[in-house]
């Protein structure tokens, strides 16, 4: 894609989605957030609806967060809002299935296992699927956390995903260059 068929994109999804949104939801439906096809899997296996929030307790990819992980991130998302930041969940609880299909498209997309490890770990090893991650938007929000987050236990781990938090109660894990160097992953 040429970078005017990109900023054209941009500009019709950017448009198109709240005009979109309005007329779903009038319908009673959300707009999902995914890129593709999920081959039948949905919001019960961890897809996110567009704008979801940590406060959306009908969407299980929030609401089988585990239990203090998602306290902390309303918390923190209470504190923020009241600063004008909003926190928008762009993936959480994800189930097996849904994790080894991003897996599957990962190593289509970046060419070999190795290299999608980089981006996307297996069901056996990552957090989302254990409901102890979650994917945070827009830029915001992550700048908000990254200043606000320690006082909540909520971190980035990762160097490669800013988006990418976690709750580690006992201070600052180290960070990882990627979830491939992440030796929960192995």
């Amino acid at each position: 894609m040429t970078r005017t068929e990109a900023a054209i994109r941009r500009t019709v999804v950017g448009t198109l989605l709240p005009v979109l949104e309005v007329i779903a939801r009038s319908l009673g439906y959300r707009l999902l957030r995914i890129r593709r096809d999920r081959a039948g899997l949905g919001i019960a296996d961890g897809a996110i609806p567009y704008r979801t929030t940590v406060f959306d307790d009908d969407v299980p990819g929030v609401a089988n967060l585990d239990p203090p992980f998602l306290a902390a991130l309303r918390r923190a998302a209470a504190d923020a809002a009241s600063e004008g930041v909003v926190f928008t969940v762009n993936s959480g609880w994800r189930t097996p299935a849904y994790q080894r299909r991003l897996r599957r498209e990962a190593v289509i997309e970046h060419g070999s296992e190795e290299a999608a490890a980089r981006w996307v770990s297996t069901p056996e090893t990552s957090p989302h699927v254990a409901g102890d991650a979650v994917d945070l938007g827009p830029a915001a929000a992550q700048a908000w956390l990254t200043a606000h987050g320690s006082a909540y236990g909520l971190y980035q781990v990762y160097r490669n995903e800013p988006w990418h938090y976690e709750l580690r109660p006992d201070g600052r894990p180290p960070m990882h260059d990627t979830p491939a160097d992440d030796p929960r992953h192995r």
